[in-house]
């Protein structure tokens, strides 16, 4: 089989490998020329473990290619898949879908034959049918069929994640685009994978009810927090309580700075702005979004405030800024609300993260980047933890004490013991924890 994937990013790049990797013609296609050479030279535009060495053996064995070209991409291709960015609309917080309709009129253009538009950008209910509708009208008499197959990938891990998914969904019309949908995923089939076939607007739905299922699971999570330090009880004790009931599971309840990245905050709100135009508003999303924005904020706040009243001109060292562990994204970070906010308190902010290339750029210009986390710390009036990469948790405590200047430690993470941290000499605040 041949594909197509319009669009280098996050989803394009490691969905087009990973097909590849089973077997698959693939073409990916960016109008960026500078992605493309990049990708040609063997350099990637993310950050994301084991995609480097994917992308190179798959193009070293000729089953994938790279092109700014949209035509040469999609000529002889049994399904395209249309992964361009839906970003938060300026202004009503709807998804942007200008670059989605774009790229389906230019690929339904482009057809030569018998094709499956594939949406696996993601996108709200009710796309598919105006992507349907945009074929229509620019190749009436073409064979061109549409369909949603909505990606699950979590940034560190994304490569595990669609070799071993917990389910594909395929939202499909008619038999050519499930045949063809099922063929790509055969693979998984030997691993007895779930696959979903569905109308367009239900696999459309589904990536946004569990996005925002799960960053509700956070937000909770955060707020039980919040009790916990009231009443005396330990958060991580209360998750484990819950999450061993088979019905809540374990997964995200770990509490934090608020969530960030490329997919829950903005598909909570498109969620909740599709879910008031159709008269359905769902109140507990919306609720989900402003706490979790008060939330970074208030940890900011909390930096502040274990500072003591003359914060202005103290030292405090961060470790961690991009919005999770394994990526470079910084997209809706908490990091770019909670520095920022120390930064016009007059405070020395500097920062560690194993992976800056992006933060240099999304930080203010005051925020002094350091070369390793034990460089960051040295001389620090308090030490914060935004990020919870797993080298920071193998940090002696009694080597952070005799590098800082103070005693302050607030960790956001929950990454280090509170009792080792206390005995090392540290005034030391975490998570919902006594």
């Amino acid at each position: 089989m041949r594909i197509a994937m319009i669009g280098a990013g996050y989803v394009g790049l490691v969905s087009g490998a990973c097909f590849a990797e089973f077997g698959v013609d693939v073409t990916v296609m960016d109008v960026d020329p500078d992605k493309i050479a990049g990708l040609h030279a063997g350099r990637m535009p993310i950050y994301e473990p084991g995609l480097d060495k994917l992308v190179a053996e798959n193009v070293r064995d000729g089953r994938l290619s790279f092109t700014t070209d949209l035509s040469e991409a999609v000529k002889g291709a049994d399904a395209v898949f249309l992964a361009v960015g839906t970003p938060t609309r300026r202004g009503d917080g709807h998804a942007d879908l200008t670059y989605v309709y774009a790229a389906a009129e230019q690929v339904a253009k482009a057809a030569d034959g018998p094709l499956v538009i594939v949406t696996k950008s993601t996108v709200p209910v009710g796309t598919g049918r105006e992507v349907q509708a945009i074929v229509r009208r620019v190749r009436p008499e073409a064979q061109i069929s549409v369909a949603s197959n909505p990606e699950f990938l979590r940034e560190g891990s994304a490569i595990g994640d669609f070799m071993r998914p917990d389910r594909v969904v395929i939202g499909v019309d008619d038999e050519h685009a499930t045949t063809v949908l099922r063929r790509l995923y055969r693979p998984l089939y030997l691993i007895e994978t779930p696959v979903l076939a569905v109308s367009l607007e239900t696999a459309e739905l589904i990536k946004y009810a569990a996005n925002a299922f799960l960053a509700t699971k956070i937000t909770f999570i955060n707020e039980i927090a919040d009790l916990c330090e009231k009443v005396g009880a330990d958060v991580h004790d209360v998750a484990r309580g819950m999450g061993l009931d088979g019905r809540i599971g374990r997964k995200f309840l770990h509490p934090g700075p608020g969530y960030g990245g490329s997919c829950f905050p903005k598909d909570t709100l498109a969620l909740a702005r599709t879910a008031q135009d159709h008269g359905a508003p769902i109140r507990l999303v919306e609720t989900t979004i402003a706490v979790n924005e008060a939330r970074k904020a208030q940890m900011a706040d909390r930096i502040l405030a274990a500072l003591g009243d003359g914060p202005a001109g103290k030292r405090v060292a961060v470790l961690g800024v991009t919005f999770k562990p394994e990526t470079d994204d910084m997209r809706d970070a908490p990091s770019l609300v909670i520095l920022p906010k120390l930064v016009a308190a007059g405070v020395h902010v500097v920062a560690f993260d194993p992976q800056p290339a992006h933060a240099r750029q999304a930080l203010p210009a005051a925020v002094e980047f350091a070369g390793s986390a034990m460089a960051a710390v040295q001389g620090a009036d308090a030490l914060v933890v935004l990020t919870e990469w797993n080298e920071f948790r193998a940090l002696p405590p009694d080597r952070l004490k005799s590098a800082m200047k103070g005693g302050i430690v607030l960790d956001l993470r929950n990454v280090w013991d509170p009792a080792a941290m206390r005995a090392a000499g540290f005034t030391y605040s975490s998570i919902g924890r006594p």
